[in-house]
């Protein structure tokens, strides 16, 4: 879902031949019936093997590379390739956020600069806070490690969608990460930066959130309630994970 950060969050689908302002659909009984595959990146009809992608192009491509999910990893600072340089370059060498958000918990994460604060959408983050900015990849990633000692750099996805967060401060927060970061990186921390807040269009939070899964229920209706992260929160606490279902074809039918 593509996203704009206003009070709530505002979600659209650019379908093949529609366009959908999600928020519109709450309150609506939807019925979604999954009938096949097809790569984001070769287009192949064929399963899905991660993250929207076959089986061959998930260790082919360089959007799936391991540095996106682990940024230490990154090496285009060094002029090394490890699936095509020209694409990790421009991905890796531009200006990068260590931040810390509530989104299920306090989390630590990296992102682009230019992301935020989609990024902090995607998590389902109430609260976000920028603690420091790198030239590149790799060296948030190297910050974000350090940080993992004492933060999760995991998403909770079942608290975050059924549980109504309480207040953290995040400033207290970001002492104590400034505190285990290398002196060395002090001229990148970014003083005075605002916690961000984030609304969602939620009528019903889920008691128990229970996971879409369209290979084994490929049809399904149920009543919109709200939309947190990248999820579908229907009436029935059943939750639709737009994202993780990337690369299957599902057909949707508005039934009132």
């Amino acid at each position: 879902m593509i996203t704009e950060w206003r009070t709530p969050v505002q979600y659209y689908m650019d379908l093949e031949s529609d366009f959908i302002i999600v928020n519109q659909l709450i309150g609506k009984k939807i019925r979604l019936e999954y009938s096949g595959y097809k790569c984001l990146n070769c287009s192949n009809k064929i399963p899905i093997f991660r993250q929207g992608f076959c089986k061959k192009c998930f260790f082919e491509a360089p959007q799936t590379a391991s540095w996106i999910t682990k940024p230490e990893l990154s090496k285009a600072h060094r002029g090394v390739e490890d699936r095509d340089l020209e694409y990790e370059k421009q991905v890796q060498l531009q200006p990068h956020i260590v931040y810390l958000a509530n989104s299920g918990g306090i989390k630590v994460g990296v992102t682009r600069k230019q992301q935020i604060p989609t990024r902090w959408i995607d998590q389902g983050a109430t609260l976000a806070k920028p603690i420091l900015e790198t030239p590149n990849r790799y060296l948030a990633g190297v910050v974000e490690v350090t940080l993992k000692q004492r933060f999760s750099d995991k998403t909770n996805w079942r608290k975050m969608l059924t549980e109504n967060e309480v207040e953290i401060s995040l400033e207290s927060q970001e002492k104590e990460a400034k505190k285990l970061i290398n002196r060395d990186f002090v001229p990148y921390f970014l003083e005075g930066s605002e916690s961000v807040k984030i609304n969602y269009p939620v009528e019903k939070l889920p008691v128990i959130a229970t996971p879409l899964n369209f290979e084994k229920k490929p049809t399904f209706e149920g009543i919109l309630r709200g939309i947190k992260g990248q999820y579908w929160i229907f009436e029935d606490d059943t939750v639709c994970n737009i994202r993780n279902n990337e690369g299957k074809i599902v057909n949707m039918e508005l039934l009132r």
